[in-house]
């Protein structure tokens, strides 16, 4: 049965990969986001949005002048 032992290793490094991919950087300016990717979600810590919120920078989609960025405040998540 040492398959089964093959299939539970390849499972937890999967769900570590899409956990870590869950976790989106945060930076202090959205000047310091270099190099943003599409689909890559990055918060920045501006003030810019109201009270419990966060400014959410994603990598919308590419055009012929590199990636095109939206912005949205979203909920600030609770630190543990």
């Amino acid at each position: 049965m040492p398959r089964i032992g093959l299939v539970a290793l390849v499972s937890a490094a999967a769900l570590v990969a899409i956990i870590h991919a869950a976790f989106a950087q945060t930076v202090m300016r959205e000047a310091d986001i270099v190099d943003l990717r599409v689909g890559q979600r990055v918060l920045v810590d501006d003030g810019s949005c109201p009270a419990g919120q966060i400014k959410q920078v994603i990598g919308a989609k590419l055009s012929q002048n590199g990636v095109v960025r939206t912005r949205s405040c979203v909920p600030r998540l609770a630190k543990k």
